[in-house]
């Protein structure tokens, strides 16, 4: 009998079906609570947060870069503006070929290599919506050639815009410095201020006074569509021009300086020992700020780097030059202060000196020497050695103290970066640097201004100012005032005063300031011919700094030596000496020697001052 099976089981299909019912509608019930919970949480607890993102996505806040403050002279003329220019922008998705477009651009407008590849590389970088500059600065000429064929150019125009200039050029760039584009700059600044801004102050006032010429960003509200592309404008806030800067410079005397300079190397300050402000600031040679301003080609700057006369340089606070015997007056002054000397105290000078024990010469620039000498005489004629004398007698130690307190080896705080300290040297100072200890040697060529002492021009001149105000130190300042760009409020700034040096008998300072007169004014002083026929009095001291030494069987012959090797030519000078108002140093690189070559600068500038005091004064 076979065996019979069952084929299908309706109730265990049923209850299969009915359990798989029951756990799909589970599922689903509990997607729908999912579901719903999220839009609940999306479209009511977090409707805020998604309405904010939703709204920045419509609405942008742009920059608005304020615009430069200006520059000016104590006179009034200025010395930085933004002058208008035109630059031509290009518009990459209205443009299908953008190669053609720049080769049919070339044929009316000159369009370097440079301009190509700076302006690809900001295609990769912006939104080809945007307006992206290929040719900046056009001349007028080139606007209105390009006009004519503006029909041929879609996607291309003439955008106006502000552009820093400097009028006077090279004449004041180690003043004023530059601006530039901001690249390595971005790390010290305030992004959110500088959102917009493309330049920034990068030498002299356009750097230190960089917070007040810049000035405080503005913002627009601004509605764009899905590509970001701006539809309307919604809420503006205008943006804080900078401050305008008012220097002490005055042009007349500025140019009265690089004249007489006529493109030497050299440097040229000349301050207000009232109240420190800097008349003249002159660096030479110098080079046109201008070019830096939107990038120097690297072809200009290699030759700027490359020339032997350093135009790049700071000479005034940069410049590190041995003083040579401008420092006797001060060497005097120190030697009366510490009871070595008194005013009539002769020393005997037969063209050299040597030490005790020693068969080693130091030379007296005046070969027969200038037999019995004081100190006037020695100041007035620089008899160099009555200065080895001294500066042995006084030591090293009293010499270093003595010196420091008239600035020598110390910044002057005036207001722009870069100044470098120069040196005065002292036997910790030898011993840390050299590592080795002072010789006697070292303290008798260091009373003349040379061996390892530099100084600054401006510290000379700081120097000069303070001897000028018997003790009064002044710090030197370029900037004299500030003024609202819109109101044209004036801010004066406080004049810089620091300290005073009081010697124990205030006799001494005229002691050394009527030796200094009688060096321009006495017979027999090193720049006698610099005084004559002045209508007022004038104190000075001459410098003629070594750059080689000379063996001791050899002449210095100037017309054996190469330039590069000739003496640095050097004075120090201040007027009226009855109540002085200014303070000049000057340094002529290889220029020989200081009465011949850099006093007659200096009485060309006093001339100027004495005749134009008052107008100065009120500049």
């Amino acid at each position: 009998m076979a065996k019979e099976f069952a084929l299908k089981d309706q109730d265990h299909e049923s209850s299969l079906i009915a359990r798989r019912v029951h756990i799909s509608a589970f599922i689903i019930f509990l997607l729908i609570i999912m579901i719903i919970s999220r839009i609940f949480y999306l479209t009511v607890l977090q409707h805020d947060h998604y309405s904010t993102l939703s709204q920045s996505n419509r609405v942008k806040i742009t920059p608005i870069p304020p615009i430069r403050g200006l520059i000016y002279s104590r006179d009034g003329v200025i010395l930085a503006e933004n002058k208008p220019t035109f630059s031509l922008g290009v518009v990459p998705e209205q443009i299908d070929d953008l190669d053609e477009t720049i080769e049919q651009l070339q044929e009316i407008v000159s369009i370097e290599e440079s301009d190509i590849e700076r302006f690809k590389k900001a295609v990769k970088k912006k939104r080809r919506f945007e307006n992206i500059p290929l040719r900046l600065n056009l001349n007028k000429e080139e606007v209105a050639l390009f006009a004519v064929n503006r029909h041929r150019f879609p996607g291309v125009d003439v955008v106006a815009g502000l552009n820093r200039y400097y009028p006077l050029g090279e004449k004041l760039v180690h003043t004023i410095g530059y601006v530039a584009r901001i690249d390595d700059d971005v790390k010290r600044l305030d992004e959110s201020n500088y959102s917009g801004t493309t330049h920034i102050g990068k030498l002299g006032i356009e750097k230190s006074y960089e917070s007040l010429l810049h000035g405080d960003v503005g913002h627009q509200q601004v509605e764009v569509n899905a590509q970001g592309r701006v539809i309307r404008v919604l809420d503006r806030t205008a943006p804080k021009p900078g401050e305008n800067i008012h220097l002490t410079i005055d042009l007349s005397l500025q140019q009265i300086a690089i004249d007489a300079l006529e493109n030497r190397r050299g440097a040229i300050v000349a301050m207000d020992p009232r109240n420190g402000d800097v008349l003249t600031f002159v660096s030479s040679p110098g080079y046109d700020p201008n070019k830096f301003v939107n990038g120097i080609d690297s072809k200009s700057y290699n030759l700027l780097l490359a020339s032997k006369d350093k135009p790049l340089i700071n000479r005034v606070i940069q410049g590190k030059y041995p003083p040579g015997s401008t420092v006797k007056p001060f060497m005097g002054l120190i030697g009366l202060e510490n009871g070595v000397r008194v005013n009539s105290d002769e020393s005997w000078c037969p063209g050299w000196f040597s030490l005790k024990g020693h068969e080693h010469r130091y030379r007296d620039w005046k070969k027969q020497g200038h037999g019995h000498t004081d100190l006037h005489k020695a100041i007035m004629q620089s008899c160099d050695v009555y200065f080895y004398t001294l500066a042995y007698e006084l030591g090293i130690d009293r010499i270093y103290e003595g010196m420091s307190r008239f600035g020598f080896g110390q910044i002057t705080g005036i207001d722009i970066g870069g100044e470098k300290k120069a040196l005065m040297p002292s036997r910790e100072w030898k011993r840390k640097a050299i590592g080795q200890a002072w010789y006697p040697g070292e303290t008798l060529i260091l009373g003349i201004g040379q061996g390892y002492a530099l100084a600054t021009p401006l510290q000379l001149a700081k120097a000069t100012a303070t001897l000028a105000n018997k003790g009064h130190i002044i710090r030197p300042r370029l900037v004299s005032s500030t003024s609202n760009s819109i109101t044209n409020e004036v801010n004066a700034l406080p004049n810089q005063s620091e300290s005073k040096i009081t010697l124990s008998n205030s006799v001494y300072w005229d002691d050394v300031i009527t030796s200094m007169k009688d060096v321009v004014h006495g017979i027999g002083g090193t720049a006698w011919r610099s005084g004559l026929n002045a209508e007022y009095n004038f104190a000075g001291k001459t410098g003629t700094a070594q750059v080689i030494g000379i063996a001791q069987d050899k002449e210095y012959k100037k017309e054996e030596i190469a330039e590069e090797f000739q003496d640095h030519a050097l004075f120090i000078a201040f007027a009226p000496v009855e109540a002085p108002r200014i303070a000049i140093a000057i340094i002529v690189e290889n220029g020989g020697g200081g009465s011949k070559t850099a006093a007659p600068i200096a009485r060309k500038m006093f001339d100027h001052f004495m005749n134009n005091r008052d107008l100065i004064s009120k500049g």
